[in-house]
Order: structure tokens, then C-alpha cells, then sequence
């Protein structure tokens, strides 16, 4: 079966096509700029890649690009849309309701409207994509995968908050976490790296992007995570601020004559290695700066990494021990540097990395773990599309 997931953003839509059969990917593109004055679909198959620059309205016309990109005669890999069984879409957040991937029905589309004050930025996308593809694919079946899912396996003294109870029960206060579908993907994945189990093994992961998260993963099981009832909380970021004393919004309110949603704004889009560098948002950019002398860069290096540290020290006192620290997203795939800062010192835990092995290893599964290392540490490039297209398929295949 080929499985088409879709990621759409608030001026974004993201897919990849996966023939199920041998899980290859035979397409992917990007639509970006949906509903501005001039929009952009970037189509890859193979080796054969083109663009279109036109007026994008609306998702229902970037799905409409998407399809006939898929089955242009030139450029597509399929001959029409009845070869695609179903379509996967991640969807950000899904409140309390949902522990697991779901066939989209209507109650599953009012959840998700539901959960919109949780998820603004994304969930309206979302949900977006997701009756755009039913505009135009209206037989195909629609199945949503969440971010916060693989979460819900949290006891609650890691996901509530120390606020009166009243807003948990009343405003679903909590932590929910996210990269869900990428940390269930690696965690699996190390488990069949390591020819073990899952239920076998206590696993740290350390998702590092533009938006970075660590995860502890007990018997297959999310314990705790460092992102909170939005993706905001834990780790410096790209643009996000991460942890910080809630009195500072409210100091910078008070002192610079704003509101709560303009500071929100600012913690969201213009702080974190940004922020603090003054440089950019962009790993690359900041380590380079960094290099050249730029403290401020050095700082949001810092930062970064010291962040990472501190969870992994914190989640292996959680769990009682750490079997595998593992690395995933752009950052944590590639950036050989900043993976060595992490990792330098955990001896005291049995973690002790292989730094010559790590100066060689981007964007491919290995074990960088040091012969002397009680500690399993690896690179899982992640896979959330593969991830989303699994869930698909099982599904709708039931």
C-alpha cells in the first residue's frame, strides 16, 4: 500500500509518499506560503525535482498542488490518487484525549478543535490539512498521529504541575511533551539496533533540532520529558527560550508596557539561540560565531549543551540508571561537536563516548559508545514519516 503523510503548518504542508511494501520513499515536497501573495511547491521524486511559484489561497489548493504533482505524467510516481490507500497527518497536540494513533472521525476532528487553546499554532493547521485532504480525497481514509501520544504513559508526578488542582481538572493544565512520534521511532529502533527488547532496556533520548527535546524511556515506556503542556518548556532552542522562572514573563509585561501574548511571542520566536547569540537560530551559524570569538554565541552553545546534560543526569536518577543515550534530529545526528561537549564527563554513570568514532559519524546509525563503556551510546537518525505511515497502515488495514 502507499501511504501518503502529510505535515501541514499554519502557511505549510509538508508530505512524503512511502511505499509500504519496502518502505521507500517515492516522492516528497514542500507547499509553503500558503495565503500570501506568492506561494511555492517544491517537488522531489528521485532525482527528478521541480517548482511551482503560483498564489496559494488556502490548504485545500496546496493539497490540490500536492496530488497533481504526485501524478504529474513527467515528474509523478503514481498514475492517480486511487493508488493511495490512506493518509497519515501529524498532528501536535492531543490534549489528554488520545494515548494512541486514530482513524479521523468527527469526534476525532472535535478533539482536535477542542485542543486548538493547547496548540494554536499548530492544531488549526492541522486540522486544516487534514479537511483539505478530505475535500479533495473524500474516500480515502485519514488517520492522526500525535505528538503528545507516546507521552501519556507519564505517572502523574512527572506530568502535573505544581499549581492548585482546579486547573488540571478544570483547564487540563499538565505537561504533555512532544516529539512523541520521533522518540517512539528511536526508542524501537535502538531496541532493534541492540538486538534487545524494549522491556529490557532504560533509554535516554536526546532529540536536538531546531526544537530539542530529551525523553526517558523505561520498558518501552515514556517516563518523563523536558517539553511541557506546550513545546516551549525544557531545552534552549532555535527561537524558544525553554525553562525559565514564570516571573520573568511577568516582569518584562510590567517593565516594557506589553501584553502576555506579545511576550509569549517573543519566548516563542525570538529567543532561544537566537536570542541569546544575537547571531541566529541555526546551530551552524552559532558554533561558527562562536569560533570566531563571539561570546554570546559561546554562551548559547553553552546553554544548549549544559541543558542536555542536565536531563540526562536528571532522567538517569529517574529511572535508576541508564542503559542507552541515543541522538536524533538535525543537530543530533550531525553536529559531532556539540554531541562530544554533551557527552564529556558521564563516566560516573558508565557513559563514556568514543570520540574519535563521534568526530566521524553524521546522519547514520552507529555506536559511539568507548570499549570501556558500560553505556550504550548511539546515533538513531530519526523517521517520524516511516513512524506515521507504520501507524497508517495498521490502522486502516485492521
Amino acid at each position: 500500500m502507499k501511504i501518503l503523510i502529510v505535515n501541514a503548518g499554519s502557511s505549510s504542508l509538508k508530505y512524503q509518499l512511502i511505499d509500504m511494501d519496502d518502505e521507500s520513499t517515492l516522492a516528497k515536497g514542500l507547499v509553503e506560503k500558503i495565503g500570501l501573495d506568492m506561494g511555492k511547491l517544491k517537488h522531489k521524486a528521485g532525482d527528478k525535482e521541480f517548482v511551482v511559484e503560483q498564489k496559494i489561497d488556502n490548504h485545500v489548493i496546496a493539497t490540490q498542488m500536492m496530488l497533481d504533482a504526485l501524478t504529474d505524467p513527467d515528474h509523478g510516481v503514481v498514475k492517480s490518487m486511487d493508488e493511495i490507500g490512506a493518509v497519515g497527518h501529524r498532528v501536535l497536540h492531543g490534549g489528554p484525549n488520545f494515548t494512541e494513533s486514530v482513524i479521523v472521525n468527527k469526534e476525532v476532528e472535535d478533539a482536535i478543535e477542542e485542543n486548538i487553546p493547547l496548540g494554536p499554532l499548530h492544531n488549526p493547521a492541522n486540522l486544516a490539512g487534514i479537511r483539505a485532504c478530505q475535500a479533495v480525497m473524500p474516500n480515502t481514509p485519514m488517520v492522526a498521529v500525535f505528538d503528545t501520544a507516546f507521552h501519556m504513559t507519564m505517572p502523574p508526578k512527572a506530568y502535573r504541575y505544581g499549581v492548585p488542582k482546579d486547573y488540571y481538572t478544570r483547564l487540563k493544565v499538565r505537561r504533555y511533551g512532544f516529539h512523541g512520534t520521533s522518540h517512539r521511532y528511536v526508542s524501537a529502533r535502538v531496541a532493534e539496533y541492540l538486538g534487545k527488547k524494549p522491556e529490557e532496556l532504560r533509554i535516554i533520548n536526546c532529540h536536538l533540532g531546531n526544537g530539542s527535546s530529551v525523553c526517558a524511556i523505561n520498558a518501552g515506556k515514556c517516563v518523563d520529558t523536558s517539553m511541557g503542556i506546550t513545546p516551549l518548556e525544557g531545552l534552549l532552542m532555535g527561537t524558544r527560550c525553554g525553562s525559565m522562572d514564570p516571573a520573568v514573563v511577568q516582569y518584562i509585561c510590567n517593565q516594557d508596557h506589553i501584553d502576555v501574548n506579545e511576550m509569549l511571542t517573543i519566548c516563542n520566536k525570538k529567543s532561544g539561540l537566537l536570542g541569546v547569540s544575537g547571531v541566529s537560530s541555526d546551530m551552524r551559524e552559532v558554533t561558527t560565531a562562536a569560533k570566531e570569538g563571539n561570546e554570546d554565541a559561546q554562551i548559547a552553545w553553552d546553554m544548549l549543551v549544559e541543558g542536555v546534560r542536565k536531563y540526562i543526569g536528571a532522567y538517569a536518577a529517574v529511572m535508576n540508571g541508564v542503559d542507552v543515550i541515543s541522538f536524533a534530529g538535525g543537530i543530533g545526528e550531525n553536529d559531532t561537536e556539540t554531541r562530544g561537549k554533551i557527552m564529556q564527563g558521564f563516566e560516573f554513570i558508565g557513559a563514556k563516548m568514543d570520540m574519535e568514532k563521534n568526530a566521524k559519524t553524521r546522519g547514520v546509525e552507529a555506536d559511539l559508545s568507548a570499549p570501556d563503556s558500560k553505556v550504550k551510546i548511539l546515533v538513531i537518525p530519526t523517521n517520524e514519516e516511516l513512524a506515521i505511515a507504520r501507524d497508517t497502515l495498521a490502522l486502516v488495514t485492521k
